[in-house]
């Protein structure tokens, strides 16, 4: 007797993974709604996730700010962004589909009837958009600005959902505190009035389609989890640098600085996900407890004099344009003592990294824009070649790129053309828009589907957080009696204290 096997349709298998999920009944106010933030990344993700048909059809958008706005000027502000920064291709029909759930609240984040009148206006939306209920709440302001906000939505009834089948989250986004004892009672404001589990903390890093492949490449593959350790890999570089400077920044950035803008959150969590132990699975909690446990076992390295290094930017030429320094910048004290880069050297005690230096570095007006990760491993023991066979060539390196030509690149030793035996570095480069004609969505629009879906896998908790902090601030502390950041060049790659960080331990910082 025979039977027949009853094979899958992936196409109706709920489990499988390959299938885009789309958000259910939904909608999201946006605070902070006429900030940059909102015009170039939200309100554009927002169109790209409807026009990709990611967005229930229900969907609605409320912008809450002190303008005196109706919904159609609101909707005006919207369509120009859209315009402007989307990612797809503007149709006239997801548009007009998407505008119908546009809404807008004027108001002052301290007047009870703004927020009495947003209630209102989220229960309409419930009642003719079919929302059931289910609302995000995006700050894109301040934190100085979080505990009236809170406050305002609880005093509403807006932060607990009526029903056991309605949910409500907040979204932050960074700066998550100014030092460890801000983020702990940040937190504290966040949790008093949302629980933990409806709280998404942006980091638009993680939601970069390279960031996620660092996961498969390193899990998926045999070819590399046997040398990912100390056995092999001599050091790790993390970089993001940025060729702008900071004018017209100066009210955000001026004493926060590049440590506190980029490596306790950025570079932090791309160290988590490089050095963090294989999950049981993919699952939130899964990921959340190898990048807790990498964050424990990671510290400063010092002395800080010698492993640390901090610059400000100074006029020049770059790109073929004259160009300001951070003390000439408008805001900017001239007596600021602000870095506009940072540079440290941090280890991580488990038995897999012991022994193994991770180089952090951030900074503005660098030599070009590019965010990467570079595994760099020891050097092989050459001893078959002659000196002069090998002495051009270098260690061989993995190179993870973030932005913006994401992809990856492998440098290798491999033989020149020719009768005598000579070795040199060569590349081999993986690019994704050559490999795959699919074009990566972009971060925020992974991210803000995944807070309408409740997935908080790519979103940092309050330990991992609070954790960074414990990490950074011994430095912080060192730098703020140390004196003033050295100057740099614009164009150039930071501070010579920057290399001699380096060069003490015989290694060298790569030129992207």
């Amino acid at each position: 007797m025979t039977t027949t096997k009853q094979w899958a349709n992936p196409l109706r298998d709920e489990r499988d993974k390959r299938l885009p999920r789309i958000a259910g009944p939904c909608g999201l106010v946006i605070f902070g709604v006429t900030g940059d933030l909102s015009r170039k990344k939200l309100m554009p993700a927002i169109y790209d996730l409807s026009n990709r048909g990611l967005l229930p059809p229900g969907f609605s958008l409320v912008g809450f700010a002190r303008r005196d706005w109706a919904d159609q000027d609101f909707g005006q502000i919207v369509y120009e962004a859209v315009k402007q920064h989307a990612r797809t291709p503007f149709r006239e029909a997801v548009w007009d589909r998407l505008a119908e759930g546009f809404r807008f609240v004027p108001g002052t984040f301290d007047d009870d009837a703004s927020f009495d009148t947003l209630a209102t206006t989220i229960a309409d939306l419930d009642r003719e958009r079919g929302t059931s209920g289910n609302h995000a709440f995006y700050l894109s302001i301040p934190p100085s600005a979080f505990p009236v906000v809170t406050k305002q939505l609880a005093r509403a009834g807006l932060a607990t959902p009526a029903g056991p089948d309605e949910w409500r989250r907040v979204v932050i986004e960074k700066p998550f505190g100014h030092d460890l004892s801000s983020a702990v009672a940040l937190n504290k404001v966040v949790n008093k009035v949302f629980p933990e589990e409806s709280v998404f903390r942006i980091d638009h890093y993680l939601g970069k389609e390279t960031v996620q492949n660092l996961l498969a490449l390193r899990f998926a593959n045999q070819l590399f989890e046997p040398i990912w350790n100390s056995h092999y890999v001599d050091h790790v570089q993390i970089t993001m640098a940025e060729d702008i400077g900071l004018g017209g920044r100066a009210g955000y950035y001026d004493g926060i600085g590049a440590a506190r803008d980029v490596i306790q959150n950025h570079l932090l969590q791309l160290l988590a996900l490089t050095a963090m132990e294989e999950p049981v699975s993919f699952n939130p909690n899964a990921l959340r407890t190898e990048k807790i446990k990498v964050l424990e076992a990671t510290k400063p390295v010092g002395p800080f004099a010698e492993t640390t290094a901090r610059g400000q930017y100074l006029g020049g030429w770059q790109g073929g344009q004259k160009v300001l320094g951070l003390l000439q910048e408008e805001g900017f004290a001239k007596t600021s003592t602000t870095e506009t880069f940072a540079a440290i050297t941090l280890e991580v005690n488990t038995r897999r990294w012991a022994g193994v230096p991770f180089y952090l570095r951030t900074g503005k007006r660098l030599g070009r824009r590019v965010t990467e990760i570079a595994v760099v491993f020891k050097r092989a023991p050459h001893l078959p070649f002659d000196e002069t066979s090998t002495e051009e060539l270098g260690q061989n390196a993995l190179v993870v790129r973030v932005q913006p030509d994401e992809g990856m690149t492998m440098r290798f030793g491999s033989k020149v053309p020719g009768n005598a035996m000579e070795v040199r570095d060569v590349s081999m480069d993986f690019s994704y828009g050559h490999a795959f004609t699919e074009s990566s969505p972009e971060a925020y629009e992974r991210l803000i589907l995944d807070v309408l879906l409740g997935e908080p896998s790519l979103f940092p908790v309050n330990q991992e957080v609070e954790l960074s902090w414990e990490i950074l601030e011994p430095v912080l502390k060192y730098w703020k009696t140390a004196g003033k950041p050295e100057g740099y060049a614009a164009g150039t790659w930071g501070p010579e204290s920057a290399d001699k960080m380096m060069s003490r331990t015989g290694r060298h910082w790569r030129r992207p």
